[in-house]
């Protein structure tokens, strides 16, 4: 492990540990409820009964779990080795199969505003398109006391990149984005994935969500844990 990304993730840990004033995320009504928790290993024998290439079939599913559990949105992921990835090859034609999340996904209908957790400025923004991947993605930067990180969103509505430009201000609690349908969204159930980012690593635009099992510890250590900021109980 580079000493440099060890102490820079420990500074972003720290100063967010300390920090209070964070806004919300998602819509506040939804903090008041408690979430589904969904367990995508292979552990969940649910998995094996819905076809996980059918966007439709998949979303169907995530909304019936949430619905009959007595929840109005799921949440999970962090540090969770996967099966879901093998229904795109963009994650299994490396020599090695990634699998392992780097974010938290809160599972949300299609249109949920998001919202800049902290003071920020536009790092970059992009439609990732390809199937499986994050769709319409924004990162933010942030700069906390001098330490500087930054936050993704990915699998936005297209139409929350239109009035986005690189640099601008973006004040806490400012919406920033909407949660966009399979369609736009890189074929997956409405859905946002949240990643703290320590160290871009040079990318623009977009950042790995999901890393494998032999570079787990190093990308954990670059995404540390989101409820950091989510908070969410």
């Amino acid at each position: 492990m580079n000493n440099s990304i060890q102490k820079q993730s420990e500074a972003v840990i720290e100063v967010l540990q300390n920090y209070q004033s964070m806004a919300s995320v998602i819509p506040e009504s939804f903090l008041e409820t408690v979430p589904y928790i969904f367990d995508f290993t292979e552990s969940n024998l649910e998995l094996a009964e819905i076809d996980l290439n059918d966007a439709e079939d998949f979303s169907n599913y995530i909304a019936d779990t949430i619905a009959k559990n007595g929840c109005i949105y799921g949440m999970g992921g962090y540090g969770e080795n996967r099966i879901l990835y093998r229904r795109s090859s963009l994650f299994a034609s490396e020599a090695e199969p990634r699998s392992i999340h780097l974010g938290v996904d809160l599972w949300l209908p299609v249109g949920t505003p998001i919202f800049a957790p902290l003071e920020a400025r536009t790092h970059s923004f992009q439609d990732n398109h390809a199937f499986g991947d994050y769709g319409g993605t924004i990162i933010l930067e942030h700069n906390i006391d001098n330490v500087i990180f930054y936050t993704l969103y990915g699998h936005m509505s297209r139409a929350s990149l239109d009035s986005l430009r690189v640099g601008q201000k973006i004040e806490a609690g400012q919406q920033i984005a909407s949660v966009g349908n399979y369609e736009e969204n890189g074929n997956w159930p409405s859905h946002l994935h949240f990643e703290i980012i320590t160290n871009l690593l040079g990318k623009y635009g977009d950042f790995p969500g999901v890393a494998s099992a032999t570079e787990k510890d190093y990308y954990l250590t670059i995404c540390p844990d989101p409820n950091l900021i989510l908070r969410i109980n």
